[in-house]
């Protein structure tokens, strides 16, 4: 009876298993997503051809939620200022690395997704976010639409609002990828303040042993402080960074630099000096760039 039972069960079993498998054939072959070509504008295209065909890179000027910090109150980019900067960061970032250190460098470690945000995201204690990087991912960067024509043609600008933060971000990046020596944390150890960094000056930093407010804040941000900010000055600037730091302040701002500079070029084969001579000569070449077509 036992056998009966099983032999009925393994009947019923297969005729069910049969009569699925015939209803799957019947089952609608139209996708519920629309598998359609996305449709381009201008900006789009140029972005594919100029960003994500040779980076890899998906550059967003269209501000979305999901990729926003939503404790912030944020404003889109506005399209044609998005475009402008677009073309800029190619040219004074993306291309330096180029130049300095080869696209496959360049490809290989830049951010997979670059993200504009059109206003600045203020923080409970009055100062400003300019930018963020995320897991080595993403590079997003703020107060997009204060880009004006005065704006591009002052490279001092344009690099405290957004080439700093992006020499900054990669930094980062950088370092998630390839540690740097431990032994930069101990140099200004007893030196650094936290979230307090905005309560000192310029000159308080330097002399402190710092080349920005900021860099007080913690060792990773005064590492990749000493990056951008090195980049982005000319030889004069530099030194007058050192000038005004004094004989203590300069002393331990060139100690710490040297393990940044040591850093690059044994970690990434990249000279620094000759990385900021690229970045300035670039800069020196703005004026000369189509900033209103994309071509």
């Amino acid at each position: 009876m036992i056998k009966n039972l099983i032999y009925i069960m393994l009947v019923l079993t297969m005729t069910l298993s049969f009569t699925s498998c015939q209803s799957d054939d019947k089952l609608d072959p139209t996708s519920i997503f629309d598998t359609s070509a996305p449709k381009r504008d201008s900006l789009e295209t140029w972005l594919q051809e100029n960003y994500t065909y040779p980076y890899n890179i998906d550059f967003k000027y269209k501000m979305e939620d999901i990729e926003s910090n939503m404790k912030y109150t944020l404003v889109p980019a506005d399209s044609a200022k998005a475009a402008k900067l677009a073309i800029l960061i190619k040219y004074l970032w993306l291309e330096s690395y180029d130049e300095v250190a080869g696209i496959t460098f360049t490809k290989t470690y830049v951010p997979r997704i670059i993200h504009l945000i059109g206003s600045p995201a203020y923080n409970s204690n009055g100062t400003m976010l300019l930018g963020t990087a995320e897991g080595g991912l993403k590079i997003t960067l703020y107060i997009v639409n204060s880009l004006t024509q005065s704006s591009i043609s002052n490279p001092a600008i344009l690099n405290t609002y957004y080439f700093k933060t992006m020499h900054h971000e990669f930094g980062h990046i950088l370092n998630q990828k390839k540690p740097y020596d431990a032994g930069f944390k101990i140099i200004s150890e007893a030196s650094y303040v936290g979230n307090d960094w905005y309560l000192s000056s310029d000159d308080e930093a330097y002399q402190n042993g710092f080349v920005t407010p900021y860099a007080q804040s913690e060792p990773n941000e005064d590492f990749v402080e000493n990056i951008a900010v090195y980049v982005t000055s000319t030889k004069a600037q530099w030194q007058a960074i050192i000038d005004a730091a004094g004989p203590s302040g300069g002393a331990t701002i060139l100690r710490k630099f040297a393990i940044v500079k040591a850093y690059m070029k044994d970690s990434w084969n990249i000279d620094l000096d000759e990385l900021r001579d690229v970045v300035q000569r670039r800069q020196s070449e703005v004026k000369y760039l189509d900033l209103e077509s994309l071509k």
